[in-house]
């Protein structure tokens, strides 16, 4: 690598960095009254570790790949949905399409640095490996996560149908990773869970997605559930990470006559308050809500609504903690940045990203328990599923 080259690189990160700290990417400019407290001191301090790094690193340092680990370390230090993409990777995400495109039923965030497994889609093929929520995707065809963007991993997961991924799967109590390889599949989306409790008088609903169409088919179970003799509802959203926020709030809205459902705000994004719109509300039948780990997203908004707004009771683990806008900017080298712009707060202003939703009733989940004789699973009992008909019980129809 030439010394003009090296010179080169190096101008380009210092400038890089300082088109996203001091707001060069759009329309707005530096103000006349920023003070000095503000990008200015991080550039210097980025700066001057920059050429440490270039002079006194062990070896030759190659400074394009140390650009670029920053860049990704700088945005993902924000929120996980908050994403810098190299050129390359731009042009890809840009390229993906739906058409043709399968899965292998994994929902994917990013915590602790690494994919991390929101959800898992029923009748997929990460189901029947036995892949929970929790576990950790270390490694995507030999690359580690902890250097890829969410957008990123969550691409290399999707493909061809009949095509295979192979990853490197970490589970809890488990010292090694599990190498696994999966056919990306295209499913059809499960059916509405729908059972009857306490001699039909419970109404148990399970969307699984909360997609437009699942929305409307709860809509007609509330709209026919006095002919069915139901006279209270369990909404099951656990594993609910599906879906889309503006499903949430008009699924909330079913069972809110008035109220906030949820407010979305940020630095420059305008604060909007999504409140309940009598004419969509339904039902004020007793209610109790499910969530866990794997709650996430327009899920968490129907649960914090029905919290704060003291509808019903939720029941089960704290949500996964998901809910913001992003905006995506393209740079002058063809790169680009995915940025969180707004994030969804709950009735009581709680962002949900940040503390996502605690239960008043918490009931951690069932665990597995081994046979002592082969080893082998013991059926469990669904102690918040329990918990949550034993609090319908108790409620006055």
């Amino acid at each position: 690598m030439s010394r003009t080259f090296k010179r080169t690189v190096f101008g380009l990160s210092i400038l890089l960095v300082a088109l996203v700290f001091l707001g060069g990417l759009g329309p707005s400019r530096v103000r006349a009254d920023a003070q000095p407290d503000g990008a200015y001191p991080e550039m210097e301090v980025y700066s001057e570790v920059l050429k440490k790094v270039q002079t006194d690193y062990v070896v030759d340092p190659n400074m394009t790949k140390v650009t670029v680990g920053a860049l990704h370390g700088l945005l993902e230090s924000l929120d996980p949905d908050s994403s810098y993409l190299t050129p390359d990777e731009y042009k890809a995400y840009k390229g993906r399409t739906n058409e043709g495109s399968a899965q292998i039923g994994l929902n994917i965030s990013k915590r602790y640095g690494y994919a991390t497994v929101v959800s898992v889609e029923p009748g997929s093929p990460a189901e029947k490996e036995q892949i929970e929520d929790g576990d950790i995707v270390e490694a995507i065809d030999g690359q580690s996560t902890r250097e890829m963007s969410l957008v990123m991993i969550r691409l290399l997961l999707e493909g061809k149908p009949g095509t295979n991924v192979t990853f490197s799967l970490v589970r809890p109590r488990k010292a090694e990773p599990d190498k696994i390889t999966l056919t990306r599949t295209v499913s059809a989306v499960p059916a509405l869970g729908e059972t009857q409790y306490e001699n039909s008088s419970i109404l148990y609903l399970k969307p699984v997605v909360l997609s437009k169409e699942r929305v409307g088919e709860i809509a007609s179970r509330l709209k026919g559930m006095q002919k069915n003799g139901n006279k209270k509802i369990l909404l099951d959203l656990r594993d609910v990470a599906e879906g889309d926020e503006e499903q949430g709030v008009r699924l909330a809205n079913l069972f809110l006559e008035s109220g906030t459902i949820v407010t979305l705000s940020g630095q420059k994004y305008p604060y909007e308050a999504f409140n309940a719109d009598t004419s969509k509300f339904i039902t004020g039948a007793p209610l109790v809500v499910l969530v866990n780990h794997g709650t996430s997203g327009p899920g968490e908004i129907v649960a914090a609504a029905v919290l704060d707004n003291k509808r019903g009771d939720v029941v089960g683990d704290r949500t996964f903690g998901e809910g913001s806008v992003q905006k995506t900017m393209e740079l002058p080298d063809g790169a680009a940045l995915i940025l969180s712009v707004a994030k969804y707060a709950s009735p009581l202003g709680k962002k949900i990203q940040d503390d996502a939703v605690t239960p008043n009733v918490v009931v951690a989940a069932s665990v597995d328990s081994d046979d002592q004789t082969g080893g082998a699973k013991a059926p469990k009992p669904d102690d918040q599923l329990i918990k949550a008909l034993d609090i319908l019980k108790q409620k006055s129809a």
